[in-house]
């Protein structure tokens, strides 16, 4: 079977660049950075970036051609060229189902930019949803309140969208490495920047509100970017930066080692990785960061937390509000979803290349086979995500079991394959052949010493923060506000003093005593989930709110506990494959005899 291999210097930072610029860069960093400190979020953002993001992706590069000059594209095959042991192939397939579940829902949220780029174009948008019933259109088109309700929206006319872009993914997908992927980079990344140039230009040169004239650009770049200093002592802002900075720049997604493994020895792996990186974070900060929150401002006055914390709020509802009340807003709301499509598909795309690699050189299938069983498996994946619609529930659970949990133990694998396994002296001899710039030496002993250490803790930060429920205490008042422990609704006056404490409990509710622990109540809505906790000691009432954890979340929804059993059997199959490919490589000799290649310097 004839390697393939990229067209371009340009072509290949271009398609790495494209896979890193997407949806995040203009939804998720905005909202980022206006949540957790404004200016002040750049200073642990940047050194993230350095510690982290740039070495780690130098350290994917390098492992990536080390293994693709020696025969090897996918990452169970890259993982054990570079460590010889049965369990390395296994700990590749992270590798492959990452990119692979992120697609099945990635493509989904793709679909809705482009409905919407439609939708603008013709005017639907505009005249069916109307001023400040944007979340009301968002919520049908994906069919929030119930599920397989978005099979059914105008006709399942959407579903149209869906299977039009799952179509030109895997068009491009097909047509291979240099001429799908590289071809489509090499027209989408400069026509991206454009769009995005354009509507930067038009948010920049926005009058103030003409009845708020306190809400004008300039106060809106202050929002987003003017520093709040105290934000640096608090952890989850420095957790927040470095996760943003992982997911934006791809890594431990499995792609960036298996683009770089179609690279030849002559290519220079230091200065494409250091140059794609540096792309991504001109889309993010320069581009993205100008645009989303600053036009957000204008019109809609302080964000609100409800919109920076859902990227869904802020690029669905808040924008298309801010389009509405703004001239040529029709124009301006295609270009902008026009954008987020071509993001989004330069990033999707990427995601099918590892698989199809693993399938054309784990079982020796062409290209047209390898690509209609991804098709198969993938199509299973995104019709589960598409039918269980209600609250996003099966969207949000594939994205945190993987596009969180995943990625940072990907990471932490690949961290220890080069730091300990193919080792600094080799990686820095690696990374340098064909190189035109020089790594710091201080680089090596980071990955190998400093960047576990700062992915573990991440890692752990990660699963503190997300997976246990906890009760965080409001205030106390006279226990004597609660004096039964039967089923009941909050009484008028406890209702209102926990209003006048910032405590909203849902309009429909019960209070229900805890059978296990006396004197305890837990405030449930009306689908049953607890919302806050009441807890009696002594004379004091504890009035506590209930943070639910990712553990609990699964355990209390059906579709939650579905989604997490789909990938679990997703990569139950992915590992029997590997197995499979791994004995007809063993079959083959095909790890017999690499050492002995001539590029090969011990």
């Amino acid at each position: 079977m004839e390697k393939e291999r990229w067209g371009s210097r340009i072509g290949v930072i271009l398609a790495v660049a494209g896979s890193a610029v997407g949806l995040g860069n203009f939804l998720r960093f905005p909202g980022q950075a206006a949540m957790n400190g404004g200016g002040a979020f750049l200073l642990p953002y940047f050194i993230s970036l350095l510690v982290l993001g740039i070495p780690l992706c130098w350290a994917e590069w390098t492992m990536g051609r080390y293994a693709g000059v020696r025969g090897f594209n996918s990452a169970p095959g890259v993982f054990t060229v570079i460590w010889r042991h049965p369990l390395a192939k296994y700990l590749g397939g992270i590798a492959l189902i990452v990119p692979l579940v992120i697609y099945m829902y990635y493509v989904l949220i793709e679909s809705w930019c482009l409905a919407y780029a439609l939708n603008y174009a013709t005017g639907d948008l505009m005249r069916e949803a109307g001023q400040g019933e944007y979340q009301k259109f968002f919520d049908e088109h994906v069919g929030m309140a119930e599920n397989g309700a978005a099979l059914v929206k105008d006709g399942g006319q959407w579903v149209v969208v869906l299977a039009a872009t799952f179509l030109f993914n895997f068009v491009l997908i097909y047509r291979g490495v240099a001429k799908g992927i590289e071809t489509f980079c090499r027209v989408a990344m400069p026509l991206m920047l454009v769009l995005a140039l354009i509507v930067l230009v038009r948010v920049l040169t926005l009058d103030p509100h003409p009845d708020h004239p306190d809400q004008s650009v300039l106060n809106g770049l202050g929002f987003m970017w003017n520093p709040q200093p105290e934000k640096l002592a608090s952890p989850g802002t420095w957790l927040a930066a470095s996760g943003q900075i992982f997911f934006s720049l791809s890594v431990g997604f499995g792609i960036i080692i298996n683009y770089a493994s179609y690279l030849s020895q002559k290519d220079d792996v230091v200065l494409s990785g250091l140059t794609s990186s540096s792309m991504n974070e001109f889309f993010e900060v320069c581009l993205g960061g100008l645009i989303t929150i600053p036009a957000a401002f204008v019109f809609i006055g302080v964000v609100q937390p409800e919109f920076l914390q859902s990227s869904f709020k802020l690029g669905f509802v808040a924008l298309p509000n801010v389009f509405a009340s703004m001239w040529g807003g029709q124009l301006f709301g295609f270009l902008w979803f026009l954008m987020l499509f071509i993001a989004a598909i330069t990033s999707s795309v990427s995601m099918l290349q590892p698989v199809i690699a693993f399938l054309e050189e784990g079982f020796g299938l062409k290209r047209h086979a390898s690509a209609a069983i991804l098709g198969l498996i993938s199509a299973l994946g995104s019709g589960f995500v598409l039918y269980f619609s209600k609250d996003l529930v099966a969207l949000d659970t594939f994205d945190f079991w993987v596009s969180t949990v995943l990625i940072f133990v990907l990471a932490m694998v690949q961290a220890f394959l080069y730091g300990w396994v193919l080792g600094i002296d080799r990686g820095q001899e690696e990374a340098h052949r064909g190189a035109h710039i020089r790594i710091p030496r201080f680089v090596q002993y980071m990955l190998k010493y400093v960047v576990p250490v700062y992915l573990l803790a991440i890692f752990i930060g990660f699963c503190w923060q997300d997976l246990p429920s906890r009760d965080i205490e409001k205030f106390q008042t006279d226990s004597s506000h609660m004096a039964t422990d039967r089923d009941q609704r909050l009484s008028g006056h406890l209702l209102a003093l926990l209003k006048a404490n910032d405590v909203a409990p849902p309009d429909e509710h019960t209070v229900v005593a805890d059978p296990n622990r006396p004197g305890e109540w837990r405030i449930k809505d009306a689908n049953g989930r607890t919302t806050h906790v009441l807890v009696r000691d002594g004379g004091q009432l504890s009035v506590r709110q209930h943070k639910a954890g990712k553990v609990e979340g699964i355990l209390a929804s059906d579709a939650a506990l579905m989604s997490v059993l789909f990938i679990v059997a997703v990569l139950v199959f992915l590992m029997l494959l590997i197995h499979i490919a791994g004995r007809r490589w063993k079959a083959q000799g095909r790890f017999d005899n690499l050492d002995a290649l001539p590029e090969v310097q011990r």
